[in-house]
């Protein structure tokens, strides 16, 4: 894990303020007292050469294109035209730069123009999972589950709006003082949120969750430890099945990961609606409708909430129903369609524990403000959702599938749940990683008979508990 730098945290200490001056003597009232000492202003932050030159630049380029053109000329086009004219202000402004210096000036003038300006070579290392800018001189990425610090910087706020704005609009989305926080995505289907002035207080906050541009299968999360084989085979099997599941987990746990793997389970020839906050799933097959919620307009108006995209999903002819995440009180939306012929459809939930999965649901289905009885709105997921796969994000940064567990039904007021497999954190080593293994609770599951009824296989010895399913 990452560990504090001494170094850097003695230069954060403030300087010490200095002396006061020393009052003069009443013998020597003819000396003058020396001037109070003047308080430092504070520092600006250093100014980024580099980055003026691609500003002055940028400018320049914009004066010298035709605009009107720039949507009519092809990628390769339009790069080897910004090539040309960086080459010639590199001549103009008698730059001692070599041929590679050269090219990365043109290349990073290109991203300002059509990209995402100084975080483009971000989004382009697939090693990267998040990118987190805290105002235009702060920029952090998350890579292999540690956070770190990068060079990174914007010329000042005004530059960082103007990126932000690049991305809601691309999406039809607006960010301003009235409506001061949006969620949009990229065209790769990288999710942003972005917060500005006045909720913002030193600078645009923006996060950015990108994904992977080829979707993880359940066998690279099984190469990669999040769960062992058997794990995995029992899941496949169940949402092939068509048991309807809830994916469980924190922020960054890998609730999205998991579900677009799962949907390699879903025959082909089903009919899927997702519907999501910001569209951001991954799905494999073919036969996808994919559906978007959409914020206020300038007036108010024109705001359509997931409750809204779930009803009209339902008449769309759909065989499941796939919800990004359930937030509020479309879950009771998400539990109808799940009781009325869509079985197999799946949603992800923000929970600790499966346990919690089930209360969020319950007050979820609360905000709708229908008249129903507790005891009723459980009766309802129990006889709902079949499974909630828990997924966590572990204190060294790995992510792994720590519970599958399945609702039995009712007993008195309480949803009955019993755990098929667990992951048991056994310690963690001077490094910090975690370590643990995953083992089978004993039970057999009542979706193990489904599976069997529809012709799908699975070797019951997977769950002796006494048996080590895998290390990690």
């Amino acid at each position: 894990m990452g560990r504090f730098s001494l170094a850097r945290a003695t230069a954060l200490k403030p300087e010490p303020a200095p002396a006061a001056p020393k009052a003069p003597e009443a013998a020597k009232p003819a000396v003058a007292p020396p001037p109070s000492p003047k308080a430092e202003p504070k520092a600006a932050p250093p100014r980024n050469k580099q980055l003026d030159i691609r500003l002055k630049l940028h400018a320049r380029l914009i004066e010298e294109l035709d605009l009107s053109k720039l949507d009519k000329l092809g990628e390769h086009e339009l790069r080897r035209e910004v090539m040309r004219l960086t080459a010639d202000f590199a001549r103009g402004e008698r730059m001692a730069l070599n041929t590679g210096e050269l090219e990365e000036l043109g290349a990073s003038i290109y991203d300002e123009m059509v990209g995402l300006g100084p975080i483009e070579p971000l989004l382009k290392d697939d090693t990267i999972n998040d990118i987190l800018i805290n105002g235009p001189h702060q920029v952090y990425i998350e890579r292999r589950g540690e956070l770190e610090l990068t060079p990174v910087t914007f010329r000042d706020n005004d530059h960082l709006l103007r990126i932000v704005n690049r991305i809601v609009a691309g999406v039809g989305r607006r960010i301003d003082e009235s409506q001061p926080m949006v969620d949009a995505r990229l065209p790769d289907g990288s999710r942003v949120n972005a917060a500005i002035a006045p909720v913002a207080i030193d600078g645009a906050a923006v996060s950015i969750r990108k994904f992977s541009k080829k979707p993880l299968t359940l066998e690279k999360l099984v190469e990669v430890g999040a769960m062992p084989e058997p794990v995995a085979q029992f899941l496949f099997g169940a949402v092939r099945a068509r048991v309807s599941t809830v994916i469980s987990g924190g922020t960054g746990s890998g609730k999205t990961t998991l579900l677009n793997a799962l949907s390699a389970a879903i025959s082909e020839g089903e009919r899927l609606i997702t519907i999501e906050d910001a569209a951001e799933l991954q799905l494999q097959q073919p036969h996808v409708v994919r559906m978007e919620t959409r914020p206020p307009n300038i007036e108010g108006k024109g705001e359509i909430r997931q409750r809204e995209l779930v009803k009209n999903a339902l008449r769309m002819r759909p065989d499941r129903v796939i919800l990004g995440e359930v937030r509020s009180e479309e879950a009771f939306d998400m539990l109808q369609a799940m009781n009325t012929g869509h079985e197999g459809s799946m949603a992800t939930i923000h929970s600790n524990n499966p346990r919690e999965a089930i209360s969020r649901l319950e007050q979820m289905v609360a905000m709708g403000g229908l008249s129903l009885s507790p005891e009723a709105v459980r009766a309802q997921i129990a006889s709902a959702v079949g499974l909630v796969i828990q997924a966590t994000r572990l204190a060294d940064g790995k992510r792994k599938i720590t519970y599958v567990t399945e609702i039995v039904g009712m007993e008195g007021n309480v949803v009955q749940m019993q755990d098929i497999f667990t992951f048991n954190r056994t310690h963690t080593d001077a490094d910090g990683a975690v370590h643990g293994e995953f083992r089978a609770s004993g039970l057999r599951p009542r979706s193990l008979d489904e599976m069997l009824r529809r012709g799908i296989s699975y070797d019951a010895a997977h769950f002796d508990p006494s048996k080590v399913l895998g290390v990690a």
